[in-house]
């Protein structure tokens, strides 16, 4: 290294990906790799407990972000969380681990032109990234960083949920990560040792003393510096100071589907209608960076209990949570080991459909999330549910030139019919799965959304618009692709500009049938590759 402020890799944002690519970069001793997080490190306790989740989701780990107004959902403006802190959204969501459906990965290749992105492709990338307890042979990993295990106690309304979702028609699954994600079961986590393990804990900590590996926290990179039609550096501002980091091999961009394109368009790469019109200066046109927007829109139906018996109770009275604590601090048992999403399911909203296309995630408890509506502690549980491969897509833009301003959020929501019927369809499941013999005698009513909501298409089809809100899984906004809307090629690099990658879930043509960590792990991880071969 010339200088202090040299490196040969700059990764722009901790969190998954760009952890996976700091610790497999950083290996190899002959290069010298900066990660840059705008969020701090994550020593906070409730980061590692897995039940911390509940209390993650709003506060001083994540953005702040909210869509703008949603036509087609009452033009109602959505809470967006997006993790700020170290391992990302890694380390506050709720760690559930499912990849989708291999059939997602060979339409990227297939439709989208992704060479080597094809499942046959990417499989070994999960197997190298997966350290799994209890799953072997040719669909799981045992010796990767990710630690994957089931929940160690699963909850007896979980186990009444799987029960139920039996009695509505399903097969019992302890795998939704094989070759077919149909069926009800417990889902698989991101823990190891009965600890939260994201990416920041499995990549990056082990390796954070290597003498070739910055990692820089609180830290908000302002722009991309682009000389010519070449990325050389970041422009970072941290502690009221501005510093310039220069990148002699590439500038790695990881900080996700929202602020990723964000700092493009602050860089000036982006369409120029956009970046003129808020006196940004056009250093390379890509008009379709922060186009393609995909997100799950989800639905939540909550129930109130005959007793007092569900999770929440535990995060929110004193003696029972004090309990617990202790259970988890002398043993790493009892009710905190959980992550509050314990039960899931894969089902069909369209028969028609190649593989299911709707998603379940069972809550043994009501009110973990900001904006569910919330029984007495103690005395609910909730089911949600989301259309895995949304057809509307929306759009990630600046409204200013200032770094540090919101930019504009339209996930668009809803926007396409299909996407409302197969919605609709899911809510209709949701209230059969959780009114059979095996949950009744436990609950006692539906709490929300109610008797004000029937269950006619129209009146779910209300609900939806009503009520539709984040599942926390963007994607898209710098799709990879061979044509001329793809803002990056299959190598992730970004058209146009030289030295400049994208190497998160931006790069996704189409999202995938899950929640998006394990995929996001597996692009990391195979950037990671590419950019060593290019080396």
């Amino acid at each position: 290294m010339t200088d202090k402020n040299d490196y040969d890799y700059v990764i722009v944002g901790g969190g998954t990906a760009g952890c996976v690519l700091a610790g497999r970069l950083s290996a190899q001793p002959d290069v010298t790799v900066l990660m840059i997080e705008a969020g701090k490190r994550d020593r906070h306790p409730l980061i590692h407990i897995p039940a911390g989740f509940a209390k993650l989701t709003a506060g001083p780990y994540e953005w702040g972000y909210s869509t703008g107004a949603q036509r087609h959902c009452r033009d109602r403006s959505i809470p967006y969380a997006q993790g700020k802190v170290l391992g990302g959204g890694g380390s506050i969501n709720a760690q559930v681990f499912t990849r989708g459906a291999p059939e997602d990965y060979d339409r990227w290749a297939e439709r989208h032109g992704c060479q080597g992105w094809a499942f046959s492709d990417i499989q070994p990338y999960f197997l190298r990234s997966e350290s799994n307890d209890r799953l072997t042979g040719p669909w799981h990993g045992t010796d990767g960083p990710l630690g994957v295990s089931d929940f160690p106690e699963v909850h007896p309304l979980t186990a009444a949920f799987i029960e139920s979702g039996k009695q509505f028609g399903l097969p019992e699954t302890d795998d939704f990560n094989a070759e077919s994600q149909f069926g009800v079961g417990a889902y698989q986590i991101t823990n190891r040792d009965r600890k939260r393990c994201s990416a920041a804990v499995g990549y990056v900590k082990p390796h954070e003393k290597r003498p070739n590996l910055t990692v820089k926290v609180s830290s908000h990179v302002e722009r991309v510096i682009v000389d010519g039609r070449r990325a050389v550096g970041v422009k970072v501002s941290a502690g009221g100071e501005t510093v310039t980091f220069r990148a002699n091999r590439e500038v790695l961009m990881a900080a996700g589907a929202i602020n990723t394109p964000k700092i493009m368009q602050l860089s000036g790469i982006g369409d120029p209608s956009t970046l003129q019109d808020v006196g940004v200066e056009v250093a390379v046109a890509s008009p379709f960076v922060g186009r393609n927007l995909q997100d799950h829109c989800d639905l939540d139906v909550v129930y109130s209990l005959r007793d007092k018996i569900s999770v929440d109770r535990l995060l929110q009275i004193r003696p029972a949570s004090a309990w617990a604590l202790i259970q988890y601090a002398l043993c790493r048992r009892g009710p905190l080991t959980s992550t509050v999403v314990e039960g899931g399911a894969f089902t069909y909203g369209d028969e028609s459909a190649p593989t299911p296309d709707l998603q379940f995630h069972f809550l043994p408890a009501a009110g973990a999330e900001p904006g569910i509506a919330a029984t007495k502690p103690g005395y609910g549980c909730t089911l949600n549910t989301y259309f895995v491969r949304p057809h509307s897509r929306g759009s990630v833009s600046i409204a200013s030139a200032d770094p540090q301003a919101q930019p504009i959020i339209d996930p668009n929501y809803l926007a396409d019919d299909y996407d409302v019927e197969v919605s609709a369809e899911g809510v209709r499941q949701m209230r059969e799965i959780m009114t059979q013999p095996a949950l009744t005698k436990y609950i006692e009513a539906e709490h929300h959304p109610g008797s004000s909501y029937g269950n006619t298409k129209d009146e779910l089809i209300r609900y939806a618009r009503d009520f539709g809100r984040t599942a926390y899984h963007p994607v898209g906004t710098c799709a990879m692709g061979s044509d001329d809307t793809s803002v990056c090629a299959p190598d992730l690099t970004v058209r146009g500009v030289g030295g400049l990658r994208v190497c998160d879930a931006s790069v996704m043509p189409d999202l995938v049938s899950s929640n998006t960590q394990a995929a996001t792990v597996m692009i990391a991880e195979k950037a990671a590759d590419m950019i060593l071969e290019s080396k």
